[in-house]
């Protein structure tokens, strides 16, 4: 059975709105990096520390391929996991993919106002702040576009946001060879 797999940039709300869509479909709720986290022992700042972005790029993906071949889930993914092609590439293989939209300004909003951002993510940019969002978003946004079967302006509430995404992945599922679900 498929996922309904998450990505977008750090505050676009996937580990807000993965628990709702989880809720109404009946489903587990995932947050890809708490797993990560907790199999490491670390969190995603000491990991970058210690074994730099190269390191926990591996990790990421290997938590994801965990996470692919488990029971059917809500799954919220790092910011980052569409770096990678074969991340991209499992993703797609093993569910529909949203993106969750908004603008760097609520993201950037969103973050400051996040207490677990500055103790456990890393910047991941010599610049920080708004300006790291911007110049994030224009390097990811190919990855993000060409991953999703679907995008979602999630500068909005939970519910709303969530209201879009469950009809979509209704279509989607039934569009599947093997929808049964």
């Amino acid at each position: 059975m498929p996922h309904l797999h998450l990505i977008g940039a750090r505050g676009s709300g996937k580990s807000t709105v993965g628990p709702v869509l989880a809720a109404r479909l009946g489903r587990a709720f995932v947050d890809a990096d708490v797993v990560l986290e907790a199999d490491a022992g670390l969190s995603i700042a000491d990991i970058f520390a210690a074994e730099g972005e190269a390191g926990f790029r591996a990790r990421e993906t290997a938590t994801l391929r965990k996470l692919a071949g488990g029971p059917p889930a809500v799954i919220a993914t790092g910011g980052g996991i569409v770096l990678r092609a074969e991340n991209r590439d499992l993703l797609r293989a093993s569910g529909f993919v949203v993106w969750l939209t908004a603008s760097p300004e609520v993201l950037w909003e969103r973050i400051a106002y996040d207490p677990f951002t500055a103790a456990r993510r890393p910047n991941l940019t010599a610049v920080g702040g708004l300006a790291e969002v911007r110049q994030l978003l224009v390097a990811r946004e190919p990855r993000y576009r060409g991953t999703a079967h679907f995008v979602v302006d999630a500068a909005r509430s939970p519910e709303e946001v969530a209201a879009d995404i469950l009809p979509e992945w209704e279509a989607w599922l039934r569009s599947q060879p093997s929808s049964a679900d």
